[in-house]
């Protein structure tokens, strides 16, 4: 399977919400509660790549091209001291998991990031969740904390693990100016 990444246009909003789809009406994966619409993941598409980077990974399809997955970094909080911080994110089509989608994106997630300045990744995923954990893991992530019964969905209280990964430079170097 040929799996090519490229950075993420408003023309894939209806692929990017069949994607996340599932996260949001059969799991905790995600909180958001309504699936987005196609034109309003183009819309946080166009946001998050004023900053950041929003990448895809697709396939050749019978049809063409087809989206399986994508990832993205974005802000981590709004204070400017956390400028060089981002939140990463990664979803890919169920029936892509285990074929090296996820860890071509997020490969390339960091390296991109990285060149953009940014020094720390950081990372979150519904409880349990021994899948993402290992995954973020696997990639350098080390344990942040978990924060318990932060949300609420699907009729009961959900626990949030936070990882932190090192993208850039070391902690005690100045960063670049914003």
């Amino acid at each position: 399977m040929d799996i090519r990444l490229r950075d993420a246009e408003a023309k894939d909003g209806a692929a990017l919400a069949a994607i996340y789809a599932p996260s949001i009406l059969e799991s905790a994966i995600s909180f958001e509660l309504e699936v987005p619409s196609p034109e309003e993941m183009a819309s946080r598409v166009a946001t998050i790549q004023q900053r950041y980077v929003w990448l895809v990974a697709e396939i050749d399809g019978p049809d063409g091209p087809e989206v399986v997955g994508y990832s993205y970094g974005g802000p981590f909080r709004t204070r400017a001291a956390y400028d060089w911080t981002v939140e990463t994110a990664i979803y890919v089509r169920a029936d892509h998991h285990g074929t090296g989608v996820g860890r071509r994106l997020y490969d390339q997630l960091f390296v991109r990031l990285a060149d953009l300045g940014f020094r720390l990744a950081i990372a979150g995923a519904t409880l349990p969740n021994d899948a993402s954990a290992g995954f973020h893991r696997a990639f350098g992530f080390e344990d942040a904390g978990v924060f318990r019964n932060v949300g609420w969905k699907l009729g009961r209280w959900w626990d949030v693990a936070f990882w932190q990964k090192a993208l850039g430079p070391g902690a005690a170097e100045a960063p670049d100016p914003r």
